[in-house]
């Protein structure tokens, strides 16, 4: 049976390495009942978690990132390749979660979890600079890219109430074979990857047009350097 460990939420907190001075990704369990809704748009501060903040608007936020969760398997994983103890909520995760395949977890894969609250999949975590200064690990982008082991980004589909202990359970997988682990890795280190994602119509309509930028420029270039060829 798929559950969650624990549901994590975080205040503001202040960092030199983020462009807004402050970062929201020091999360931590939170006993009892945590109530999820629909967020605000990209912008504003709220996540889809009660309680739960989001600093660098910019980049984070909005309804296709309202909860993030991460797999307690992945992080055990971690902590044995890095030598030290991560407690849930250390990625800055929403949800810690057991026996659950975050990785494998397809883009609009839906998940209820608790009674009433329904969560869809729609992209993976992009590690960033504040990350990386959090973690404290040299060179963690690139180690965290290499292992492709991302997490998962969330929406909210039904609002409801949950906590530690609830169960997870997969409601609905779409057809196609574009999961959190193969659009991580086209949209970081296989580019070449990139057309598959299309297949996903849940994919967020930022990564959408992401994707289609990145081919046509691919397009262009090597029309380029066709007309240039001797």
């Amino acid at each position: 049976m798929a559950y969650l460990l624990s549901v994590n939420v975080g205040t503001p907190v202040r960092t030199e390495h983020s462009d807004v001075s402050h970062t929201g990704i020091d999360k931590r369990p939170v006993d009892g009942p945590v109530a999820i809704f629909v967020p605000g748009p990209r912008g504003t501060q709220e996540t889809g978690v009660a309680g739960d903040r989001v600093c660098d608007t910019r980049h984070h936020g909005g309804p296709d990132q309202a909860v993030y969760a991460y797999a307690r398997e992945d992080l055990d994983k971690w902590a044995a390749e890095l030598g030290r103890d991560l407690p849930g909520g250390v990625f800055g995760e929403n949800l810690t979660t057991s026996g659950l395949d975050v990785t494998g977890a397809r883009i609009g894969e839906r998940w209820v979890v608790g009674d009433t609250a329904v969560l869809e999949v729609s992209a993976p975590r992009i590690p960033c600079r504040t990350f990386a200064a959090w973690l404290g690990e040299r060179g963690w982008i690139k180690t965290f890219t290499r292992r492709a082991i991302p997490g998962a980004y969330l929406r909210v589909i039904h609002p409801g109430s949950i906590r530690a202990g609830d169960e997870v359970r997969v409601v609905h997988t779409p057809p196609h074979d574009v999961t959190i682990g193969l659009a991580f890795r086209a949209l970081t280190a296989e580019p070449e990857l990139l057309p598959r994602l299309l297949a996903a119509d849940a994919l967020p309509v930022w990564t959408r047009e992401k994707i289609h930028n990145r081919l046509l420029l691919g397009s262009t270039r090597s029309a380029a350097s066709a007309s240039t060829a001797p």
